[in-house]
């Protein structure tokens, strides 16, 4: 199939803003397209060449892009700089260069969706010795053999950076309209295949009841159940009958999953931190006493001298490492804290109760001490105790505690006000960078005056709604300018738009309307609590949280 089809269809979504309107020119697509390259044609629309919970990258940086258009179409690379700074995407650039294209490919061949897929694919495959030069020569055919509109579209899927507002709820809704199947039940099947390419296709061939069969595949992650905020433990113990309490730890969501001897283990964004924790491989192994099984716990880091809990912030050190694993392990070794079970020796769990989940994940777990252990729990509806509990595990350096309804079954993917969470701080906000400024005087050096957005729910797209630049540490300068300085796509003057990539936990005094920033709202005083690298860009708060927020600081008052 022609990628021109692709391209057309990304152009009109693009200028779309209705997610009616975008749904129905996406499922028109979805329905056109043959079985066989469904799965990929989903995963491109929505920005992606690999799902998410894959390793593979394609690992390509502005300035490589920079030279497969400048080598594909005989422009310079200074030139190719100056259009940037025009136009402010690369994806633009290059449409104008194969425009102005000065070499012109003698029998030029249409390109297919299958065979830019698969290109951009092998990006992430091509290592060693000479590999930049292999990535750059592959982009560099890809660029030649493409039509301007094609080029556009081709950099920035290559960039991760295809914006044209097309978030999962979108996705949903279109396999749904064209495939004439209940959204939910599409999206049911989501939570556990993690994979919209994966899902149309079963739509296509099987419909709602092909949906519907699709179970736990242990290797592949699920989207985890969700808590929500409460403003006091009291609303927190007066939401259920029978309450459970554990502490919230100040660390990593992990589903581990067990096949026999094989274990794999995932983050609650969906990435797979196998290699990154082999002490947890291990523990996992000895401590698990069934031969197949889905768990949940949270994974903290520990101080190896005074074996306390460190912040998140420095166990994060570990997720993003890809080598020296080891110094890695010994430096920040670590503790699992269980707390559910969804799945054993071929049975699913969510239509337990919760608290006969606990009492089958104690059933299955042989605890090792300081090491793999379940998490800490009180049953109760007594204030004083859980007012005790509470701050013990604050004393603990934890965050708070995490308040569960025992008698409410495992929805996955979803905040259903089943468990709540309670932390000593007023509500943060889990943001999104998307611009800063180069500092001035000794922070010259230093990108600052980040500002920060929310997600529109419907279109994925983020709306700015504060500015934090006060407070950090120079530290915090240098990391983050180090994070950023790779996702920067337009600079003008000593501003800079950047890829939304970092997501950060921020803290505010409070919410105002704002007419200054796209969302309407303006965060007061905000500052830095710590980076997300567990979080996706999808998990990003949305304006609607926002303004739920806002509304409450009146309540309070």
């Amino acid at each position: 199939m022609k990628y021109s089809i692709l391209a057309e269809t990304y152009e009109k979504l693009e200028k779309e803003s209705g997610k009616i309107k975008k749904t129905e020119i996406l499922s028109e697509l979805i329905k056109k397209i043959p079985t066989d390259i469904l799965p990929k044609v989903i995963l491109l629309v929505s920005g992606k060449i690999f799902p998410s919970y894959s390793e593979e990258k394609t690992g390509i940086a502005n300035q490589m892009m920079i030279k497969a258009i400048s080598k594909s179409t005989g422009i310079s690379e200074s030139e190719i700089n100056n259009k940037l700074k025009d136009l402010g995407d690369l994806g633009l650039v290059a449409e104008d260069c194969i425009k102005l294209k000065k070499q012109k490919t003698l029998s030029q061949k249409s390109l297919t969706i299958e065979n830019v897929y698969e290109n951009i694919q092998k990006l992430s495959k091509i290592v060693g010795t000479g590999s930049q030069e292999r990535k750059l020569n592959l982009i560099t055919e890809l660029l030649a053999s493409a039509k301007p509109k094609e080029a556009r579209y081709i950099v920035r899927t290559i960039l991760e950076t295809l914006r044209i507002g097309v978030a999962e709820g979108i996705i949903r809704d279109s396999i749904a309209k064209a495939f004439d199947v209940d959204p939910k039940i599409v999206e049911n099947a989501w939570f556990l295949n993690a994979n919209y390419g994966e899902i149309a296709k079963i739509a296509k061939e099987q419909g709602e009841r092909g949906l519907k069969k699709v179970k736990i595949q242990l290797g592949k992650p699920i989207m985890v159940m969700l808590g929500e905020k409460a403003p006091t433990l009291e609303k927190a113990l007066e939401s259920y009958e029978k309450p459970a309490l554990e502490y919230k730890y100040d660390g990593l969501r992990i589903q581990i999953h067990k096949k026999n001897d094989k274990i794999w283990l995932f983050t609650r964004r969906l990435e797979d931190v196998t290699k990154q924790f082999p002490d947890l491989v291990e523990y996992s192994k000895k401590a698990i006493k069934v031969k197949e099984c889905l768990v949940e716990g949270e994974t903290i880091g520990i101080d190896p001298e005074t074996n306390r809990p460190i912040p998140f912030q420095e166990l994060s050190k570990r997720i993003q490492r890809k080598y020296d694993i080891e110094k890695m392990v010994k430096k920040i070794p670590i503790q699992m804290h269980l707390f559910d079970v969804v799945y054993v020796d071929g049975k699913t769990l969510f239509d337990e109760k919760f608290e006969n989940r606990r009492k089958i994940l104690e059933n299955i777990i042989k605890t090792i001490p300081n090491k793999f252990e379940l998490a800490k729990q009180l049953v109760t509806k007594d204030i004083k105790k859980a007012q005790k509990f509470y701050e013990e595990s604050l004393k603990a350096n934890q965050e708070g505690l995490m308040v569960k309804n025992s008698q409410a079954k495992y929805k996955p993917g979803r905040r259903v006000g089943q468990w709540t969470k309670v932390k000593p701080v007023m509500e943060s906000l889990d943001l999104v960078i998307v611009s800063a400024e180069w500092g001035k005087g000794k922070r010259s050096n230093w990108l600052s005056s980040f500002k920060i957005a929310c997600r529109e729910p419907n279109t994925g797209k983020f709306l700015a709604c504060g500015k934090l630049g006060t407070g950090l540490k120079d530290e915090q300068f240098k990391e983050l300018t180090k994070k950023l300085e790779k996702l920067i796509i337009e600079s003008k003057g000593t501003k800079v738009r950047l890829k939304p990539k970092i997501v950060i936990e921020v803290a505010y005094e409070e919410i105002q309307k704002s007419p200054k920033y796209e969302s309407g709202f303006a965060l007061r005083f905000p500052r830095l609590i710590r980076f997300r690298p567990d979080k996706d860009i999808e998990e990003v708060d949305t304006k609607d949280r926002i303004n739920k927020l806002y509304k409450q600081q009146f309540i309070k008052k």
